[in-house]
């Protein structure tokens, strides 16, 4: 069989032996406990991956971390094959597989998005297949191409660096569906995460600065694929509109800010080469800044302004932004890097280093998977990385399951107990261990979907148990009064990761 469905099949089975192994991190036991009650948008994110992850616990019967994640491993694994088609139409099959391979160790690819339970998954699958689609839908005829005398279609567009793309120039009909797709594409890269706008923005902005495609204008194909991108985000439009615009108006004020810091961009910059691997971003941004020159190829030229406004956007904002801008936002940028990066290591692999550094950066990679899969079952490193670090990092990928066999034997968790924490990663982190039989409620402002799916204001003058990890003395305004009962804790074979503050609320009051 071919190597890249080896390479493709054993990176899966490795995710798949890493998702058993592992608990839920904060962020996706989150949206596994929040996403339980179905709905057509969601405070946080658009509903894809939210779907994905109930509908793949009720398919399979059990919100166990490999179930809940496996949509999103097999989605990534799509993704390998949109990186191996993409860049074996732009390079040749040497390259695709190099690509690949570098997209598997690049961490914030190869880890959290092909394997977590986050709306990044889905985002890039949907990204990378209007790619592919809009590399089929975009050649047009041109005289220096080669032309199959029966047919009268385009068989080779040839460049002078030997960089060609392998396609038949579309007719109308054909072209027009595959901008369809395309629109298909985008519409469910804009239901996975709303930055997708971005990139389909660096799109446009290609049509406009591309003499050869800027006739695509002109036409009808790029509208009707701009209204059905409409139609599959109109959706999440509507729970907005009947939400008060709620989850627009969280994320855009994330890029809200009056403050000036000239540095941040540059500290952005440098937390995303570390997702990235800084030997791998580097490169990229040399391919990045070479694809914008005159004498490349209209592929290259696609992709890199496919890379940019994530890229760009997102270091420029933090320079102003209120709030911290995570790393991993401009990762749909470097995304399309990556059939360039394929190329780039496939001319050049005769060389010792590149060997080598590609070795190292497997054997690193499948080396951090097997000490964070060992110590969550084992404790192997015991309490030695709480000496080393603020706070033990094993208690945010172990599920809380301790907490409610500890609350069982006790008897605090009968059939229809309501139980509440005091802030959304709490809740989230308590809600997934004591199961999908519990409701979880978020006694806090910032509830995050928390507060759609279960809003405290519907059980007023009912009975909690209040479960914090934290001081609690906020918690006596939500309840007419407080019982202290004994605490549990979140333990790993008999050792304790945290401490959990156990109340009972009597009568919960409207939220202050």
């Amino acid at each position: 069989m071919s190597p890249i469905f080896w390479l493709i099949s054993g990176t899966t089975l490795i995710r798949l032996a890493f998702a058993a192994t592992t608990g839920l991190g904060v962020d996706e036991s989150y949206m596994v406990t929040a996403g339980r009650v179905l709905s057509l948008g969601y405070f946080d994110h658009p509903p894809a991956s939210w779907w994905l992850s109930w509908g793949a616990a009720h398919l399979l019967g059990t919100e166990a971390p490999w179930a809940v994640r496996l949509p999103f491993i097999l989605l990534f694994a799509i993704s390998q094959l949109l990186i191996w088609r993409i860049t074996c139409l732009v390079a040749d099959r040497r390259a695709a597989f190099w690509a690949v391979a570098a997209l598997n160790l690049s961490p914030v690819f190869g880890v959290t998005t092909g394997t977590w339970v986050l709306p990044d998954g889905p985002l890039d699958a949907a990204l990378l297949g209007a790619t592919f689609c809009l590399l089929h839908a975009l050649p047009a005829r041109e005289r220096s191409s080669e032309v199959d005398p029966a047919s009268g279609a385009n068989r080779f567009l040839n460049h002078s660096d030997g960089f060609h793309l392998k396609l038949s120039c579309p007719n109308g009909r054909r072209a027009l569906g595959w901008w369809a797709a395309a629109g298909l594409c985008a519409g469910l890269a804009l239901f996975s995460k709303y930055s997708a706008v971005l990139t389909i923005a660096g799109a446009l902005l290609y049509l406009l600065v591309s003499r050869r495609h800027r006739h695509w204008l002109a036409r009808p194909a790029p509208y009707v694929a701009a209204v059905i991108a409409l139609a599959v985000f109109s959706p999440v439009l509507i729970w907005n509109a009947t939400h008060a615009w709620a989850s627009f108006a969280f994320q855009g004020d994330r890029a809200a800010g009056l403050r000036f810091r000239p540095f941040m961009p540059i500290q952005t910059l440098a937390g995303e080469a570390l997702f990235v691997l800084p030997w791998v971003w580097g490169p990229m941004l040399i391919l990045f800044a070479g694809g914008f020159r005159r004498e490349a190829t209209w592929p290259r030229q696609l992709l890199v302004w496919l890379a940019a406004p994530p890229i760009v956007v997102f270091a420029l904002i933090s320079a102003w932004s209120s709030q911290r801008v995570l790393y991993h936002w401009a990762a749909p940028g470097y995304l399309m890097l990556f059939p360039m990066l394929g190329d780039a290591i496939a001319r050049r692999l005769n060389r010792p280093w590149i060997r080598g550094l590609l070795a190292g950066s497997a054997t690193l990679m499948l080396l951090s998977l097997v000490v964070i899969a060992t110590q969550i079952q084992f404790d192997w490193l015991g309490g030695s990385l709480a000496a080393i670090m603020r706070t033990d990092p094993t208690a945010e990928g172990l599920d809380w399951t301790s907490v409610r066999d500890d609350l069982t034997k006790r008897g605090l968790l009968p059939p229809g107990t309501l139980v509440a924490a005091l802030n959304w990663r709490d809740a989230g982190k308590i809600g997934y261990g004591l199961g999908p039989d519990t409701k979880i409620l978020c006694l806090n402002q910032d509830s995050r979907q928390f507060g759609f799916a279960d809003p405290p204001s519907a059980f007023t003058g009912q009975d909690v148990l209040l479960l914090s990890l934290g001081p609690a003395e906020q918690a006596t305004r939500w309840f007419h009064s407080v019982q202290a009962l004994p605490g549990t804790s979140v333990r790993l074979d008999g050792r304790v990761l945290r401490t959990v503050t156990v109340l009972r609320g009597q009568g919960l009051l409207l939220p202050p």
